[in-house]
């Protein structure tokens, strides 16, 4: 598995390459967002993005959940 990192803390990365920086599987990252729950993410049309410093925040309880 190739592994994804961003080149700076705002980059935006795609559901794969978030699911590669957190380790766990795309499947989960999108229930997640349709439950509601999981790390903060942005839409630019149909397209789903997470930035980096969204994830690491999310990591660390520093911010609330997606809902």
């Amino acid at each position: 598995m190739t592994t994804t990192q961003p080149t700076s803390r705002a980059a935006l990365l795609t559901p794969k390459q978030a699911s590669e920086y957190l380790s766990i599987p795309v499947g989960t990252l999108a229930n997640w967002r349709y439950q509601g729950d999981g790390p903060r993410y942005v839409k630019a049309g149909r397209l789903v993005r997470y930035r980096a410093v969204d994830l690491d925040s999310w990591l660390t309880g520093t911010y609330p959940s997606a809902a």
